[in-house]
């Protein structure tokens, strides 16, 4: 079964229309026609499910309903092979080949283990990197005037940052901001580590390691895929930027990458 949207017609969407009307979500007439009727069904399905309503039966939304997508559909729905170390550099005009090429692996592997291989999450991926290190590779964050007092010791403003979990020095340096995204704080540190098996209180530094860092990234994208694809399907680039980043920080790069990406992949 192909993808399915408003204007398909033929015995898929028979099909479509006959296992959302089983499932309790009513399309209207089973007539083989996707109008507004099936349109509004899917989108319900979608919703109940968790996932992206944007009202088309695409790859997961025919997982979903039991209704097996064919081969084709299923490789073509990621452009991962697509991502090259040529691509990659066109999105980061300034950074060297040299970090494209040693780190470019690690982020495609954490993003294939986390299903993100669609076009909008892998260029969301790669926005991210840009717009938190153009340098495309795991960083320290930085001391600022946000983060260190004056005359202070490294990170002292984040010791007893309690939205963050820290709880007292030396958590504001132990837990800065690593990686490809910036991870800050114990209890990011902690939850994350958990979730990818990994010791990252007791050896913070691992989430600069390259596949740490990737893998780091990923799973905070995954954690909001469903919104992230919700903004950029209404091409709003900066409400992604902020699901990410809280705010608008690296904004231009972000966007600048991003709309690169999106030329350069089909």
């Amino acid at each position: 079964m192909q993808i399915l949207q408003l204007n398909s017609s033929g015995a898929d969407v028979v099909r479509l229309q006959e296992k959302l009307k089983s499932l309790g979500f009513n399309p209207g007439s089973i007539d083989g026609d996707f109008g507004p009727g099936t349109q509004a069904a899917v989108v319900a399905f979608q919703r109940s499910e968790g996932l992206l309503a944007d009202g088309i039966a695409g790859l997961k939304t025919l997982k979903a309903l039991g209704l097996e997508p064919e081969p084709e559909l299923i490789a073509a729905s990621s452009v991962i092979s697509q991502v090259t170390v040529g691509v990659v550099s066109r999105m980061f005009p300034l950074t060297p080949l040299d970090n494209i090429k040693k780190y470019l692996p690690a982020v495609l592997a954490a993003l294939q283990k986390f299903g993100l291989t669609d076009k909008h999450m892998v260029l969301m991926a790669l926005a991210t990197i840009r717009a938190e290190t153009a340098g495309f590779q795991p960083i320290d964050e930085g001391k600022s005037r946000f983060n260190t007092s004056p005359g202070g010791k490294p990170f002292d403003l984040y010791n007893n940052r309690r939205d963050l979990g820290n709880q007292g020095p030396p958590d504001g340096n132990s837990f800065k901001g690593r990686g490809f995204i910036q991870l800050t704080g114990r209890s990011n540190y902690q939850t994350i580590g958990k979730e990818l098996g990994v010791d990252l209180i007791g050896d913070p530094a691992m989430a600069n390691k390259p596949n740490i860092a990737a893998e780091v990234l990923a799973l905070f994208l995954k954690r909001k895929e469903i919104k992230i694809k919700e903004a950029l399907l209404e091409n709003d680039l900066r409400r992604a930027r902020r699901l990410v980043n809280g705010g608008s920080h690296g904004l231009d790069a972000f966007t600048e990458a991003y709309r690169t990406g999106e030329k350069l992949l089909s």
